[in-house]
Protein backbone atom coordinates (compact mmCIF):
# COMPACT_ATOMS: atom_id res chain seq x y z
CA UNK A 1 0.00 0.00 0.00
CA UNK A 2 2.80 2.15 0.63
CA UNK A 3 4.53 1.71 -2.38
CA UNK A 4 1.17 2.52 -4.22
CA UNK A 5 0.58 5.92 -2.26
CA UNK A 6 4.20 7.01 -3.36
CA UNK A 7 3.77 6.38 -6.66
CA UNK A 8 -0.02 8.23 -7.25
CA UNK A 9 1.81 10.77 -5.45
CA UNK A 10 5.01 10.91 -7.52
CA UNK A 11 2.33 10.83 -10.25
CA UNK A 12 0.71 14.09 -9.12
CA UNK A 13 4.02 15.79 -8.82
CA UNK A 14 4.70 15.25 -12.59
CA UNK A 15 1.55 16.28 -13.46
CA UNK A 16 1.52 19.39 -11.00
CA UNK A 17 4.64 20.36 -12.69
CA UNK A 18 3.79 19.75 -16.12
CA UNK A 19 0.85 21.71 -15.31
CA UNK A 20 2.71 24.86 -13.87
CA UNK A 21 5.17 24.40 -16.72
CA UNK A 22 2.99 24.78 -19.22
CA UNK A 23 1.58 28.28 -17.48
CA UNK A 24 4.99 29.58 -18.33
CA UNK A 25 5.20 28.95 -22.50
CA UNK A 26 4.38 29.87 -25.67
CA UNK A 27 1.38 29.63 -27.23
CA UNK A 28 1.35 30.78 -30.36
CA UNK A 29 3.40 29.34 -33.17
CA UNK A 30 4.07 30.62 -36.78
CA UNK A 31 5.13 28.39 -39.88
CA UNK A 32 5.78 30.22 -43.64
CA UNK A 33 7.88 29.03 -46.44
CA UNK A 34 8.89 30.74 -49.85
CA UNK A 35 9.26 29.89 -53.42
CA UNK A 36 9.80 32.31 -56.30
CA UNK A 37 7.67 31.51 -59.19
CA UNK A 38 8.34 32.93 -62.74
CA UNK A 39 5.42 34.46 -63.88
CA UNK A 40 4.28 37.91 -62.94
CA UNK A 41 2.71 38.67 -59.72
CA UNK A 42 -0.40 39.77 -60.61
CA UNK A 43 -1.00 36.39 -62.55
CA UNK A 44 0.44 34.32 -59.87
CA UNK A 45 -1.89 35.78 -57.59
CA UNK A 46 -5.03 35.58 -59.76
CA UNK A 47 -3.83 31.93 -59.65
CA UNK A 48 -3.67 31.59 -55.58
CA UNK A 49 -6.69 33.89 -54.70
CA UNK A 50 -9.24 31.07 -55.88
CA UNK A 51 -9.31 28.62 -53.27
CA UNK A 52 -10.59 25.68 -55.46
CA UNK A 53 -7.17 26.10 -57.01
CA UNK A 54 -5.60 24.86 -53.95
CA UNK A 55 -6.88 21.26 -54.90
CA UNK A 56 -4.10 21.36 -57.60
CA UNK A 57 -1.44 22.38 -55.24
CA UNK A 58 -1.79 22.02 -51.82
CA UNK A 59 -1.34 19.02 -50.31
CA UNK A 60 -3.52 18.66 -47.67
CA UNK A 61 -6.59 18.98 -50.18
CA UNK A 62 -4.87 16.08 -52.06
CA UNK A 63 -4.31 13.39 -49.31
CA UNK A 64 -8.12 11.57 -49.49
CA UNK A 65 -8.88 11.51 -53.14
CA UNK A 66 -12.44 10.14 -51.84
CA UNK A 67 -12.82 13.29 -49.79
CA UNK A 68 -15.76 15.41 -49.95
CA UNK A 69 -15.70 19.08 -51.11
CA UNK A 70 -18.19 21.38 -50.84
CA UNK A 71 -18.05 25.60 -51.39
CA UNK A 72 -20.21 28.38 -50.38
CA UNK A 73 -19.90 31.76 -51.67
CA UNK A 74 -18.03 33.30 -54.67
CA UNK A 75 -14.53 31.58 -55.42
CA UNK A 76 -11.96 34.51 -55.08
CA UNK A 77 -13.75 37.06 -52.66
CA UNK A 78 -14.05 37.65 -49.06
CA UNK A 79 -16.21 35.20 -47.35
CA UNK A 80 -16.30 32.39 -49.37
CA UNK A 81 -15.52 28.96 -47.93
CA UNK A 82 -13.85 25.45 -49.12
CA UNK A 83 -14.52 22.52 -47.01
CA UNK A 84 -13.72 19.01 -46.72
CA UNK A 85 -14.83 16.05 -44.99
CA UNK A 86 -13.30 12.97 -45.22
CA UNK A 87 -13.04 9.22 -43.30
CA UNK A 88 -9.14 9.35 -42.73
CA UNK A 89 -8.25 10.67 -39.54
CA UNK A 90 -4.99 12.34 -40.70
CA UNK A 91 -7.37 14.46 -43.26
CA UNK A 92 -10.43 14.62 -41.05
CA UNK A 93 -13.24 17.73 -41.26
CA UNK A 94 -13.23 21.26 -41.65
CA UNK A 95 -13.35 24.21 -43.78
CA UNK A 96 -11.28 27.23 -45.16
CA UNK A 97 -12.83 30.56 -45.47
CA UNK A 98 -11.00 33.75 -47.34
CA UNK A 99 -11.29 36.56 -44.48
CA UNK A 100 -9.24 39.23 -46.36
CA UNK A 101 -7.92 40.47 -49.59
CA UNK A 102 -5.09 42.80 -50.61
CA UNK A 103 -6.02 42.73 -54.39
CA UNK A 104 -2.48 41.65 -56.07
CA UNK A 105 -0.69 41.04 -52.99
CA UNK A 106 -1.71 38.86 -50.16
CA UNK A 107 -4.53 37.12 -49.08
CA UNK A 108 -6.17 35.84 -45.46
CA UNK A 109 -7.57 32.49 -44.92
CA UNK A 110 -9.14 30.73 -41.01
CA UNK A 111 -9.00 27.16 -41.21
CA UNK A 112 -11.39 25.64 -39.33
CA UNK A 113 -10.88 22.04 -38.18
CA UNK A 114 -13.81 20.03 -36.96
CA UNK A 115 -12.49 16.24 -36.80
CA UNK A 116 -10.06 14.71 -35.73
CA UNK A 117 -9.73 17.54 -33.15
CA UNK A 118 -11.61 20.96 -32.94
CA UNK A 119 -9.15 24.27 -33.77
CA UNK A 120 -9.48 27.24 -35.77
CA UNK A 121 -6.23 29.15 -37.28
CA UNK A 122 -4.65 31.79 -39.50
CA UNK A 123 -3.14 30.82 -42.50
CA UNK A 124 -2.18 33.48 -45.85
CA UNK A 125 -0.21 33.75 -49.12
CA UNK A 126 1.53 36.55 -50.28
CA UNK A 127 2.94 37.56 -53.55
CA UNK A 128 5.93 40.08 -54.23
CA UNK A 129 7.52 40.92 -56.96
CA UNK A 130 11.16 40.22 -57.75
CA UNK A 131 11.03 41.27 -60.91
CA UNK A 132 8.19 41.56 -64.34
CA UNK A 133 8.33 38.20 -64.99
CA UNK A 134 9.20 36.67 -61.15
CA UNK A 135 7.24 36.37 -58.20
CA UNK A 136 7.91 35.65 -54.41
CA UNK A 137 5.30 33.37 -52.96
CA UNK A 138 4.88 33.48 -49.62
CA UNK A 139 2.78 30.47 -47.61
CA UNK A 140 2.39 31.01 -43.99
CA UNK A 141 0.31 29.28 -41.05
CA UNK A 142 -0.36 30.71 -37.73
CA UNK A 143 -1.32 28.59 -34.54
CA UNK A 144 -2.54 28.63 -31.38
CA UNK A 145 -2.37 26.10 -28.54
CA UNK A 146 -4.64 27.05 -25.53
CA UNK A 147 -3.27 25.77 -22.16
CA UNK A 148 -2.83 23.14 -21.37
CA UNK A 149 -2.64 21.80 -24.69
CA UNK A 150 0.28 23.86 -25.18
CA UNK A 151 2.53 21.49 -23.63
CA UNK A 152 2.48 19.75 -27.09
CA UNK A 153 4.77 22.58 -28.49
CA UNK A 154 7.74 21.06 -26.22
CA UNK A 155 7.51 17.89 -28.37
CA UNK A 156 6.38 18.77 -31.56
CA UNK A 157 8.20 20.25 -34.03
CA UNK A 158 5.73 22.29 -35.65
CA UNK A 159 8.09 24.40 -38.38
CA UNK A 160 9.29 20.63 -39.48
CA UNK A 161 5.61 19.31 -39.51
CA UNK A 162 3.62 21.96 -41.61
CA UNK A 163 6.26 23.72 -43.40
CA UNK A 164 7.27 20.45 -45.24
CA UNK A 165 3.60 20.33 -46.25
CA UNK A 166 3.64 24.36 -47.15
CA UNK A 167 6.85 23.87 -48.82
CA UNK A 168 5.72 20.74 -50.96
CA UNK A 169 2.68 22.68 -52.09
CA UNK A 170 4.94 25.91 -53.40
CA UNK A 171 6.54 23.35 -55.03
CA UNK A 172 3.63 22.04 -56.62
CA UNK A 173 2.34 25.69 -57.50
CA UNK A 174 5.45 26.77 -59.10
CA UNK A 175 5.48 23.63 -61.25
CA UNK A 176 1.30 24.17 -61.99
CA UNK A 177 2.26 27.65 -62.92
CA UNK A 178 5.58 27.55 -64.99
CA UNK A 179 4.39 24.61 -66.82
CA UNK A 180 1.42 26.47 -68.34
Amino acid sequence: MKILKKIVIVLLLIVAVLLITALFLKKDYAVKREITINKPKQEVFDYIKYLRNQNNFSKWAMMDPLMTKTYQGTDGTVGFISAWDSKADSVGKGEQEIVKIEEGKRIDFEIRFIKPFESKDKAYMITDSISPTATRVIWGFDGHMSYPMNLMLLCMDFDKMLGGDLATGLERLKTKLETE
